[in-house]
């Protein structure tokens, strides 16, 4: 599996043509939204600009009407989806992909596995050292995503059970910040999308039950053992659908969907 870091932006740059489509929204999403772009462009001379900056920013852009598809890695909320409502708006839902939340630390952490009620604890300021859960004394040092992002709704709802944040959380901009951060931070703990795991950090083995611990990889996504496992969508205007059909179903066939899983997240079959 490919892994990969990249910027809070990335623009594929296509061949020029008359039809031009543009994406933007979820970083979980970006590569695999970049890497879908830059193919579907070679074979069909189309161009598709994808931009990042979270799920929250994509969403927001598609209903100011400065995006054509949103991209999300978490679904829109009601509040979002009233907004579509008041502008006219019926909105499309896709989803491309399946994505495994991997939990990661410093690899000089001796800490191999954490509950849920564990991760909780650490991202919600409850429990501040290492040796709370087993490991060295040393200070957690827990990374967050900014607040426009889905994942870290996604962390929020599914692993602290709605619960706030700690007030001091680190929040990065970009997911790759966060593998930077955690991987130059002997104390550091932080969440990303499966594809963003590499060997300058390590992977958390997670249990909800506390009883099977898990680690993220591709087959445990795949046959979706390990718990934290989420829907990457699509999002656009039911009145315009013709114009983005073509990338669209192209993201959802069968090439597609190995480009899914060359990227290194889950295909929908």
């Amino acid at each position: 599996m490919k892994k990969l870091i990249l910027s809070v932006m990335l623009v594929c740059a296509i061949a020029p043509s008359f039809y031009a489509q543009k994406l933007k929204g979820s970083d979980t999403v970006l590569p695999l939204a970049q890497k879908e772009a830059e193919v579907f462009g070679k074979k069909t001379g189309k161009s598709v600009t994808v931009i990042g900056g979270g799920s929250g920013v994509g969403i927001a852009a598609l209903l100011e009407g400065t995006t054509d598809i949103a991209t999300s890695s978490r679904r829109m909320k009601f509040d979002e989806k009233a907004k579509c409502q008041e502008a006219g708006k019926f909105i499309v839902e896709k989803i491309v992909a399946y994505d495994a939340l991997a939990i990661i630390v410093n690899p000089s952490n001796g800490v191999t596995k954490l509950t849920r009620a564990q991760l909780e604890g650490i991202f919600t300021g409850k429990i501040t050292n290492w040796k709370q859960v087993g490991g060295a004394d040393l200070k957690i040092t827990p990374y967050s995503r900014e607040t426009s992002s889905g994942t870290y709704d996604f962390i929020k709802e599914y692993v602290l059970l709605n619960k706030n944040y700690m007030s001091s959380i680190l929040s990065m901009p970009a997911t790759g910040a966060i593998v930077q951060s955690v991987s130059q931070t002997k104390g550091a703990i932080g969440y990303v999308g499966l594809a963003y795991l590499n060997s300058s950090v390590k992977a958390i083995h997670v249990s909800f039950d506390g009883k099977n611990y898990i680690e993220p990889t591709e087959v445990t996504a795949k046959n979706k053992t390990y718990p934290i496992i989420r829907p990457l969508f699509f999002y656009y205007e039911k009145s315009k659908e013709s114009k983005y059909l073509p990338f669209v179903n192209f993201v959802l066939s069968d090439e597609g969907q190995k480009i899914v899983e060359k990227v290194g997240y889950v295909p929908l079959k």
